[in-house]
């Protein structure tokens, strides 16, 4: 199964992520691909370089970021793994890499399945 793990920040403190933590982000992202569940991962620019197409009451807009949520999303991995519980693994280490060398940094994770053909009926 495919998940892909997306990932906003909450809270961030000033100035740049310290170096310890982006070594350990490089390490964990080198032993998930040697393990064969990390299939791509990156970080995501600001929305302020962005743009939304919205489709509402038939109407189709398209509007430049910034957008308006509190919650920036800054990057996701994508994973194929076993189970679930695998993908929310890997996440909650990469999230606990945050939490242990980058005080005062919040985030929240999302772990999404991603779905394909055989989730489908056949067509009838």
């Amino acid at each position: 199964m495919r998940y892909l793990v997306t990932l906003k920040v909450t809270s961030q403190p000033d100035g740049p992520p310290p170096a310890d933590l982006m070594e350990a982000i490089f390490k964990l992202g080198q032993e998930a691909t040697e393990a064969g569940a990390l299939l791509d991962n990156n970080g995501l620019a600001p929305s302020s370089e962005g743009a939304r197409v919205e489709l509402a009451g038939g109407r189709l807009t398209v509007s430049d970021g910034p957008f308006a949520e509190a919650k920036e999303l800054i990057s996701y991995a994508l994973y194929q793994v076993r189970t679930k519980e695998e993908a929310v693994e890997w996440a909650s280490r990469f999230v606990r890499l945050h939490r242990d060398l980058w005080p005062g940094y919040e985030c929240e994770a999302d772990v999404l399945r991603l779905m394909g053909p055989e989730d489908f009926a056949p067509p009838a």
